[in-house]
């Protein structure tokens, strides 16, 4: 007996394959073992002691699942006597594809009417001459993200025109821009 405790110790635990031979005789009892000491009262497959019906977890009376509602998409706020945002999108849209034939300053102040001051201070200094879409092509297509902020898509003829409206002082301006080649 201990030569053979020797032979396994020496040889066949050294190696990879006798390691994996013994773990597999190891599992192979164990697993053998318990079917042998378990009892298995029916020889029906699936589940025993399952419902007859559906578990159910809610009322069946009741109209609410438990899921959480998604919150009620905003509406953007308009003063009265005010523009709404499509018609601000629209307008700041055209005056800023209206560079051709025009100076500087005349692009620049058809866009000043439609702009926040900040965005006004930036576009002071652009030539109009790298505006790179010559002409709108679609509508404006609103996306509210809240009462006061308002995101704008405008197809050109080059693109898209993206555009982020606030209201400021209750009335509607382009507060940021943006174009993506189409």
């Amino acid at each position: 007996m201990r030569r053979a405790a020797q032979l396994v110790a020496r040889g066949l635990l050294r190696s990879r394959v006798g390691v994996a031979l013994v773990l597999a005789v190891v599992v192979l009892g164990v697993v053998g073992a318990a079917k042998l000491l378990s009892d298995t009262g029916s020889p029906e497959p699936g589940l025993n002691g399952a419902p007859d019906q559906p578990i159910l977890t809610v009322s069946a009376t009741l109209a609410d699942d438990g899921l959480a509602s998604p919150e009620p998409t905003p509406s953007p706020k308009v003063s009265p006597g005010t523009a709404v945002p499509a018609t601000v999108a629209k307008a700041f849209g055209k005056a800023w594809v209206s560079h051709r034939d025009v100076t500087a300053e005349e692009w620049y102040s058809g866009l000043l009417p439609h702009c926040t001051e900040a965005l006004a201070k930036k576009l002071a200094d652009v030539d109009p001459a790298v505006v790179p879409a010559d002409r709108l092509t679609g509508e404006p297509v609103l996306i509210p993200y809240a009462d006061q902020i308002v995101d704008a898509t405008i197809r050109v003829d080059s693109g898209l025109l993206r555009l982020r409206l606030t209201a400021v002082d209750g009335r509607w301006l382009v507060d940021g821009i943006d174009w993506e080649r189409a």
